[in-house]
C-alpha cells in the first residue's frame, strides 16, 4: 500500500476486492472454460440437449447454442464475453454459435497451458493473432464455390445446419427444400451478386401435425382473423390495400370541448360521424380494394359498413407483417384512407381465413413474383415446434451465408482437421514462442471433431490420429461420421457448412481469448453502503463498481 510519511493512502474503499496477475487471469480462464463446456456437449446431430428452468418455472429444452446462452443467467465477465461471441456469431452468420464458443474457450484452455509455462500473455496473443490470420487463409484456400443456381448443394447447407436440432433428425430434407424456395425467392440480384434480407421469410409455427406437414407459402401468413363474422372469408384474385392509419374518426389534435344540450344536437353529432366512417369506406370500396389490412384500429361501424360491401378487413396487422405484405403483393402501405388509389393496390390469387392448431390465421397466397414468402413449421408438440423453428433459422443464416459469399466447405470436423494441420507445418517455420502459441490454436480447433467424437460414443484419441493419418494422405474431406461412428469422407455424406460460418467462428472465438488474456487485474466493488463516493463507490472514482457486485475471487456464474 503507498504511504506518504508512514501514512497510507486509501485509492479504493475497504470492501474492494481486487485480483492481478496470474489469479485475475486464472479466474477469467476458469470462466470462459465453464461457459464453453456447458454448450460443448450439445454440438453435432447427436450432441445432448439442455433443460433451462427460468425463476418462474417455465421450461426450454434446447441444444441450440445461442438460446441457451441467452437464457442462462451469466454474472462472470469473462462469462459474458463468451455470450457476446455467441452473439456476434448469430448476428453476422445465424449459425455457428456452439462452434465460436467451443473454439474461444479451447483457446482458453491451451493458452493457460503456455500461462503454466511462463510464457508471458503478450507472446501468447501475438502468436494467436498470427495463427488467426494463417487459419483464415487456409480455409479460404480449401473452400468450394457455390452459386445460387447449385440447389443439392445449399441443400445440404441448409441439413447439416440442422441437423444438430434432435427434432429435425430425420426431417432436414423436407425443411431443407423449403427453406432454398424460400431463401432463392426473396434473394436480390444486383450486378451478378445476391443480397437475402431474412426479414422476408417469415417462420410462422403452428401446434398440430408433424413436422413433414409443413409448407412453404408464395405469400404471408398474418396470425389474426378479419373484424367481422359476416365478411367473407376467402377472396380469389383480390385487389389488397395495406393501410398504416386507423379506420376511425380522429380525435382532434388540441384539448377541445363539445357543448350538447339537447338530443337532436346528440343524433347530429353521431350522425356524422357514422357518415364520416361511411365515407372512408365508401372510398375504399371505389378504388376496387376487396381486403384490407389495416395497421390501426377499425371502428365497429366500419366493420359493419366494409361488411356490408363485401370487403375483408384486417386489423392491428404487425408493422413487419405489414413490410412483407407489401413486398409479397406489391401493394403500397398508404397513411390515410384518402391517400388510397388503385395504383396502390396489391394481388394475389387468393385471401382465406383457416383455422389452424387453435387460433384463426389469414393466407394470402400466390402472389405473383413474391419477394417474402412464410414458411410454415407444423410439430406434434410446442416444444417440437420451438426447436424445429430455431433449426429452419439456423437453416436460413447458413444458407443466405453460403450464397452471398459463395463458398462452402466440408463439416463434420474435417475443415478444422486440415486447417489445424496445415498450422502445425507453418509453426515449425515460425520459431520462438509464438511457435507454442500457434501450436496451441491448432489444438484448439481439433477441440470440434474431438467433440463430435465424443458425443458419438467414439474414441477421441484413436478418432483423431485416424483423421491426421486420413489427412496426411491427402484425404481432407474426412470427418467425423457422428450417425455411423466412423471416419469417412464428408464430401460424399453431403455434409456441408459456408466458409463464412466457420470463418466467424474463428476470427470471434480468438479475439474473445485474446481480450481476456489480456486482462491481468480484475477490481470489483459490492457497491452497497455510502462510502462517501460518487455513487457509493471508491471514492475518487470508480463508480459503483461492478454490476450487482461480483462474489468473492470472480467465482460465481449462475
Amino acid at each position: 500500500m503507498p504511504r506518504i510519511g508512514g501514512t497510507p493512502i486509501l485509492v479504493m474503499s475497504e470492501d474492494t476486492e481486487r485480483q492481478r496477475g496470474k489469479g485475475a487471469q486464472g479466474s477469467n480462464i476458469a470462466a470462459g472454460e465453464q461457459v464453453a463446456e456447458i454448450v460443448k456437449t450439445t454440438l453435432g446431430p447427436k450432441g445432448m440437449d439442455k433443460m433451462l428452468v427460468d425463476e418462474i418455472g417455465d421450461i426450454v429444452v434446447t441444444n441450440d447454442g445461442a438460446t441457451i446462452l441467452e437464457k442462462m443467467d451469466i454474472e462472470h465477465p469473462a462469462g459474458k464475453m463468451l455470450v457476446e461471441v455467441s452473439q456476434t456469431q448469430d448476428t453476422e452468420t445465424g449459425d455457428g454459435t456452439t462452434t465460436a464458443v467451443v473454439i474461444a474457450g479451447e483457446l482458453l484452455g491451451q493458452a493457460k497451458e503456455l500461462l503454466d509455462q511462463d510464457i508471458h500473455p503478450s507472446l501468447i496473443i501475438k502468436g494467436y493473432k498470427i495463427a488467426q490470420e494463417k487459419a483464415i487463409k487456409y480455409l479460404k484456400e480449401a473452400s468450394q464455390e457455390v452459386t445460387i443456381e447449385d440447389e443439392d448443394i445449399l441443400q445440404n447447407v441448409c441439413s447439416t445446419s440442422m441437423k444438430s436440432k434432435g427434432t429435425a433428425i430425420g426431417k432436414e430434407e423436407v425443411l431443407a427444400e423449403l427453406i432454398v424456395k424460400a431463401v432463392k425467392q426473396v434473394a436480390d440480384e444486383k450486378n451478378g451478386a445476391y443480397t437475402i434480407d431474412k426479414d422476408n421469410i417469415k417462420i410462422e409455427t403452428v401446434g398440430g401435425g408433424n413436422l413433414e406437414n409443413s409448407e412453404l407459402i408464395d405469400g404471408i401468413v398474418v396470425d389474426k382473423e378479419r373484424v367481422h363474422s359476416n365478411m367473407p372469408s376467402r377472396h380469389e384474385n383480390p385487389k389488397i390495400a395495406l393501410i398504416n392509419a386507423p379506420i376511425e374518426v380522429k380525435g382532434t389534435e388540441t384539448d377541445a370541448e363539445i357543448q350538447i344540450t339537447n338530443p337532436d344536437q346528440l343524433e347530429g353529432f353521431l350522425a356524422q360521424e357514422e357518415n364520416m366512417l361511411k365515407e372512408m369506406v365508401e372510398k375504399i370500396d371505389k378504388v376496387g380494394a376487396e381486403v384490407v389490412f389495416c395497421q390501426k384500429g377499425i371502428d365497429d361501424a366500419a366493420q359493419h359498413y366494409l361488411a356490408k360491401r363485401g370487403i375483408t378487413a384486417v386489423r392491428r396487422v404487425k408493422k413487419s407483417d405489414m413490410k412483407k405484405l407489401a413486398r409479397a403483393t406489391g401493394a403500397s402501405i398508404v397513411s390515410s384512407v384518402d391517400d388510397l388509389t388503385d395504383e396502390d393496390l396489391g394481388n394475389a390469387e387468393n385471401v382465406e381465413e383457416k383455422r389452424m392448431g387453435d387460433s384463426e390465421m389469414t393466407f394470402v397466397e400466390g402472389c405473383p413474383k413474391a419477394k417474402a414468402v412464410t414458411i410454415l413449421v407444423r410439430g406434434g408438440t410446442e416444444h417440437v415446434v420451438e426447436e424445429a423453428e430455431r433449426a429452419v433459422v439456423d437453416g436460413i443464416g447458413a444458407l443466405t451465408c453460403a450464397i452471398e459469399t459463395g463458398e462452402v466447405v466440408t463439416g463434420g470436423g474435417a475443415i478444422e482437421t486440415h486447417v489445424a494441420m496445415r498450422l502445425k507445418e507453418y509453426a515449425d517455420h515460425v520459431g520462438g514462442r509464438e511457435q507454442l502459441a500457434i501450436e496451441k490454436f491448432a489444438e484448439a480447433l481439433e477441440a470440434i471433431p474431438r467433440v463430435l467424437a465424443r458425443s458419438a460414443g467414439m474414441d477421441t484419441i484413436d478418432t483423431l490420429v485416424k483423421l491426421r493419418s486420413e489427412h496426411s494422405s491427402g484425404k481432407e474431406r474426412y470427418g467425423v461420421n457422428v450417425l455411423k461412428g466412423k471416419v469417412e469422407n464428408m464430401e460424399n455424406l453431403k455434409v456441408t457448412d459456408p466458409t463464412k460460418v466457420k470463418e466467424q467462428a474463428i476470427s470471434s472465438g480468438s479475439e474473445a481469448a485474446n481480450t481476456i488474456l489480456r486482462i491481468d487485474d480484475i477490481i470489483s466493488s459490492s457497491g452497497g453502503g455510502d462510502s462517501g463516493g460518487p455513487q457509493g463507490g471508491a471514492p475518487g472514482g470508480m463508480p459503483g463498481g461492478a454490476p450487482g457486485g461480483m462474489p468473492p475471487g470472480m467465482g460465481g456464474m449462475m
